[in-house]
């Protein structure tokens, strides 16, 4: 996949191509099934499919007060992108100035100079352009009148498989919705909607190794991790090493309670780590990717170490039930 962060770097004879634009956070479901039309909509026109997204996110440009949390840093974003099959993503660099491009402007320039769009693929609620004055009947006429077609897909986000027991049948696949079930904890309801785990990226950073005196060392990510970190609590999950070995694990998200003075973070005690030459399974220095199947419980104060250490049994000992089947693993 061709990756540029700038107009400039896409070369000159680049194209013919059919493009989408998003902002794309979490590459969920909906999101994957516009980008299935635009991968086949290359094939069928014999040409190059390509992602145009934004960094930073338009919004903490505008409103940085109340700018979403981002479901999934720019490394992560950039991975599950290249998975859909596409060519080609255009990440640029949202600022005020480019904000201030008419529509006509921003579809001459990116799509028809640069990228010589054959066609633009597009959900029913697009908006572009100044003050996001663009939608889609003023794609159509741009289409029209510069030379490209305009694919709209049908029921965009409507795609959560059936499930009898779920309550949220209907309700659209939305980055929204993503960020509302990891704040309250619902891992479960994000990966159905994200047709994956939710996962976060960072480094493996020394702590104060509380975990391995009571015989449950954990790998502590970096305060600098990327991804939205769900409700604390305590959650079943898999660790994703820099060789991409994944290690089933119990992941303590919080400030444990039980100690004073301890920051939010998230740690994964890995289930069955190698017992032989320990010393080779050393995380530190490492980015993992650490991914939340379920949730086992919430955080609660001990009085002592002995009675977390009972509770933390009672959670290897689950975690190893909820991950027996779970099928992400297969993904």
């Amino acid at each position: 996949m061709y990756f540029w962060n700038d107009l400039d770097e896409v070369p000159e004879e680049f194209g013919p191509s059919v493009v989408t634009i998003g902002n794309f956070d979490g590459v969920h479901r909906g999101h994957q099934q516009v980008l299935k039309q635009l991968v086949g909509e290359a094939e069928r026109m014999e040409a190059a499919a390509v992602v145009i997204s934004f960094d930073p996110h338009p919004a903490k440009v505008h409103r940085p007060e109340s700018a979403p949390e981002l479901i999934m840093g720019l490394p992560g974003r950039v991975h599950t992108l290249a998975d859909t099959g596409i060519d080609a993503l255009l990440m640029m660099t949202y600022t005020l100035e480019l904000a201030e491009n008419s529509p006509e402007e921003f579809v001459r320039q990116v799509f028809v100079d640069s990228l010589h769009a054959k066609a633009v693929v597009i959900g029913h609620d697009v908006r572009f352009g100044k003050g996001n004055s663009g939608d889609l009947s003023t794609m159509r006429e741009l289409g029209a009148r510069l030379g490209f077609a305009v694919v709209v897909v049908d029921e965009f986000g409507q795609s959560l498989p059936k499930d009898p027991q779920a309550e949220d049948q209907g309700r659209r696949c939305s980055s929204t919705w993503v960020r509302e079930a990891l704040a309250a904890g619902e891992v479960a309801t994000a990966a159905r909607v994200l047709g994956r785990t939710h996962r976060v990226r960072g480094e493996i950073v020394h702590g104060a190794e509380r975990g391995r005196k009571l015989g449950f060392p954990t790998a502590n990510l970096s305060q600098q991790a990327t991804g939205m970190i769900p409700l604390d609590g305590v959650y079943a999950g898999w660790l994703v090493d820099a060789a991409g070995k994944r290690w089933p694990a119990a992941i303590s998200v919080g400030s444990n309670p039980t100690f004073e003075n301890v920051p939010r973070q998230v740690e994964a005690h890995v289930i069955d780590r190698p017992t032989e030459r320990t010393e080779d399974f050393n995380l530190y220095g490492q980015m993992v990717i650490v991914e939340f199947v379920d949730r086992l419980r919430g955080m609660v104060a001990y009085e002592g170490p002995e009675a977390l250490v009972e509770q933390m049994h009672r959670d290897v000992a689950l975690t190893r039930s909820v991950l027996s089947t779970d099928r992400s693993a297969d993904r």
